[in-house]
């Protein structure tokens, strides 16, 4: 028999063995390694165990967390030295200026003459527009020392200047308005020359009390307030002018300029005249009578600037 034939009959013969895949074990990737047939990196397991999670400081895959500059900043130990010589300088800065600034503003003389309610502004605008009623003008002391104006109404203040001038200026602008002559420059003008008429009223009498030697406890600030009282009656005037036109205006402005006489007259008298008494200056001596003329000029002065500052505004 041919070769070929034995081989084929004996291979027709003996049964095929067939070849299974041999199997092996992969090795378990343990926690935190990556898998040695991934090309990149699996970040959705960090990202889903929250957004502010932050692995530690030299963690596989990740570099160490770099310092922020506010952090670099305060650790180094010459920032931490200037920031403490700093905070002492401004200490310092805060205390001095605590102890020298009542040489510049009076603050404590400031929150005596603002201590008020509404009953004694209620009381104090009867007495400038009504002085022939009241009686007692003396102001009360307490140890020495004058009490709040919210316990006596014939305390000086500054909250009822205060306010009735930004008032004046107010009702000035709506009575230019109502003329058709409101600017903002011409309203600033009539706030600036009422303050100018003011300081000059000031400074004059200051003046005067220095060239006549009057010794009284009558400060600059007491000047301010008194003479700050005139814009109560100007705010009157002008307003009923406003409502009534001239007759109203004179009629009103005349009733407060005679009252604002009176106040002044009756409140000067015993801040000027007393110490004259109480240093046994005779009544009808040459330096007595100068001061009652100074008192007599102050008092007459008011009228005569609550006509000038708002005749122009009533038309």
């Amino acid at each position: 028999m041919h070769p070929a034939g034995l081989a084929a009959a004996a291979a027709a013969g003996t049964p095929r063995l067939r070849k299974w895949p041999s199997k092996r074990r992969i090795p378990v990737s343990q926690p935190g390694m990556a898998d040695p047939h991934q090309l990149f990196d699996d970040t959705s397991s960090a990202q889903s165990r929250g957004y502010g999670a932050q692995r530690a400081p030299g963690g596989l895959g990740y570099p160490a967390a770099s310092a922020t500059p506010q952090a670099a900043f305060l650790a180094d130990p010459v920032s931490n030295m200037a920031m403490a010589y700093g905070s002492s300088l401004a200490a310092q800065g805060k205390e001095l200026v605590d102890k020298n600034i009542d040489r510049f503003i009076p603050v404590t003389k400031l929150k005596y003459y603002f201590a008020v309610d509404t009953m004694y502004v209620g009381r104090k605008l009867g007495l400038l527009f009504f002085p022939y009623l009241h009686q007692d003008w003396e102001v009360q002391y307490q140890q020495d020392t004058p009490v709040a104006p919210r316990f006596d109404v014939n305390a000086p203040d500054l909250y009822i200047p205060a306010m009735a001038f930004i008032t004046y200026v107010l009702v000035a602008g709506l009575a230019l308005g109502t003329q058709d002559r409101f600017s903002p420059d011409l309203l600033g003008l009539q706030a600036s020359s009422a303050l100018a008429w003011l300081t000059l009223e000031v400074v004059a009498i200051l003046l005067s009390l220095y060239l006549v030697t009057v010794n009284t406890d009558l400060t600059t600030i007491d000047l301010v307030a008194f003479l700050g009282y005139k814009y109560v009656g100007m705010i009157g005037g002008v307003l009923m002018g406003l409502l009534f036109g001239k007759i109203g205006y004179y009629l009103v402005l005349g009733w407060c300029c005679v009252a604002i006489f009176v106040f002044m007259i009756r409140t000067l008298r015993l801040k000027i005249l007393a110490e004259a008494a109480a240093e046994g200056v005779p009544v009808r001596g040459a330096r007595n009578q100068l001061r009652m003329y100074l008192t007599m000029a102050v008092a007459a002065a008011q009228p005569l600037l609550m006509y000038w500052l708002t005749f122009h505004l009533v038309r």
